[in-house]
């Protein structure tokens, strides 16, 4: 398994179960369904401790059992990522260009730095200090995004035309670190090609799907953010991207039902 935060676990844990579940799971499922990928069960506690500090999960005891919930801005967090980690499409050069741009006065640095901090998060690229440039199918989260974070009077979004590929491609090249995207489908593709055939002849299929299932979506789900779904013109003839979101959408349809069954099979003990 990839050498994944309890942080991180817990949040795909709650994204994929906890909202079937009435938005809540106790503390003792989690621990449980964690420990089968050998966390330890303080450093859970700790993390999900450190969740409720940030806003994300919130404290709600169920018939007198103690769990946490999503916040609803986690939720709305996970609403969006939802579409751009299972249904992540590759933009065409006609869909061009949204270009967020902004200044923010010396004073504000603080909201200087959010901001820029989320456009990268999102996969923007940086064009010049102040300009960030994203697929033109990014437009309306872009927007929805920089509303939510209440720094929407200091951006102003444009949508533009792409020129032909040619020409755009050393810009792409120039804005967004492709080797180092490249390197991270490299490394997802390496992990979990041979999953199917280790899968095979399993004692315990749902078990050990879960325990594929959960690290393999949470190594997943930041490559839609580093990759922003670039047009195919653009980038490198040998690119991994579109080998490994095969290879996540075929891990998916393999695992998705087992782990379910596993996850729900601790939950409801």
């Amino acid at each position: 398994m990839p050498d994944l935060a309890p942080r991180q676990l817990i949040l795909t844990l709650y994204g994929l179960y906890a909202r079937d579940e009435h938005n809540w799971l106790s503390v003792a499922s989690v621990v449980q369904l964690l420990s089968d990928l050998d966390a330890e069960p303080a450093g859970v506690r700790s993390s999900i401790s450190r969740l409720k500090r940030r806003g994300v999960l919130e404290s709600l005891k169920v018939d007198g059992t103690a769990g946490y919930r999503l916040s609803d801005s986690a939720l709305e967090v996970l609403r969006e990522g939802d579409t751009r980690i299972f249904k992540h499409q590759r933009a065409h050069l006609s869909d061009g260009l949204v270009l967020v741009v902004f200044s923010i006065p010396e004073t504000e640095r603080d909201r200087r730095h959010r901001l820029r901090s989320t456009l990268s998060g999102m996969g923007f690229g940086t064009v010049a200090p102040g300009v960030w440039a994203a697929p033109g199918t990014m437009e309306e989260v872009a927007g929805e995004t920089i509303e939510r974070i209440g720094l929407r009077q200091y951006v102003d979004i444009f949508r533009t035309r792409a020129t032909d590929a040619d020409e755009l491609r050393p810009r792409v090249a120039e804005w967004w670190d492709l080797p180092a995207i490249q390197r991270e489908y490299d490394e997802f593709v390496a992990t979990y090609r041979d999953t199917p055939a280790r899968l095979k002849g399993s004692g315990d299929l749902p078990r050990q799907a879960f325990c594929t299932y959960l690290p393999m979506l949470t190594e997943w789900r930041r490559l839609p953010y580093r990759d922003p779904g670039l047009p195919a013109e653009v980038l490198p003839a040998d690119w991994v991207g579109r080998r490994a979101a095969d290879l996540f959408t075929d891990l998916d349809a393999l695992l998705r039902s087992p782990a379910r069954e596993h996850a729900l099979r601790t939950i409801h003990a």
